[in-house]
């Protein structure tokens, strides 16, 4: 069996000042955290998690403490806190449906210190597969996410080169082409 990873690392310094509790607690359970002076260096050894645990009293206590009721993560978090059961001490947040990428372009849009913040990644796996090698940057603004994989850049580079349709492209007739040996 395969193991893939997302070796993941925010370029930016996020400073504390332009995360509200609630982004400051979900970013760090999806990536690593190490503090860096008055703020935070998020990155992944393996990979973003998609899949995060937390108690119950932690998650409202960062929650009523989060003044940015109209971001991903305010949104994404109480829509799924309405389907847990009331009664449950730990809550198992599925972040599949949104993306840490909606976030950090909420604390872009706020910070007085960012105009944006990039990503970059490496795709491995541990064993040799063809699908299982490559990378992405992002760059994230208050206006747009945008990125681009290898796979992307291989497809414009073989698109400019005039190889689009993965085919080789008609050169010259059989004939023409032969070369004469080369003389002993």
């Amino acid at each position: 069996m395969a193991d893939y990873f997302e070796q993941t690392v925010v370029q930016q310094i996020i400073p504390n000042a332009d995360m509200t509790p609630l982004e400051r607690l979900l970013l760090s359970l999806i990536f690593e955290c190490e503090r860096d002076g008055d703020g935070c260096y998020f990155f992944a050894e393996q990979s973003p998690s998609t899949m995060i645990f937390v108690t119950r009293a932690e998650l409202e206590a960062v929650l009523a403490s989060s003044p940015d009721v109209a971001s991903a993560a305010h949104l994404h978090v109480t829509e799924q806190l309405a389907c847990v059961d009331a009664d449950a001490l730990e809550i198992d947040l599925d972040l599949s449906g949104t993306s840490w990428e909606f976030f950090f372009q909420d604390i872009v849009k706020r910070s007085k210190t960012l105009a944006y913040v990039s990503v970059v990644a490496a795709f491995t796996c541990s064993k040799m597969r063809p699908d299982g090698f490559g990378g992405m940057a992002v760059l994230i603004t208050r206006d747009a996410i945008v990125g681009k994989s290898t796979s992307d850049l291989l497809e414009d580079f073989l698109a400019e080169a005039g190889l689009g349709g993965g085919e080789a492209p008609e050169t010259e007739t059989p004939d023409s082409a032969i070369v004469p040996p080369a003389s002993a």
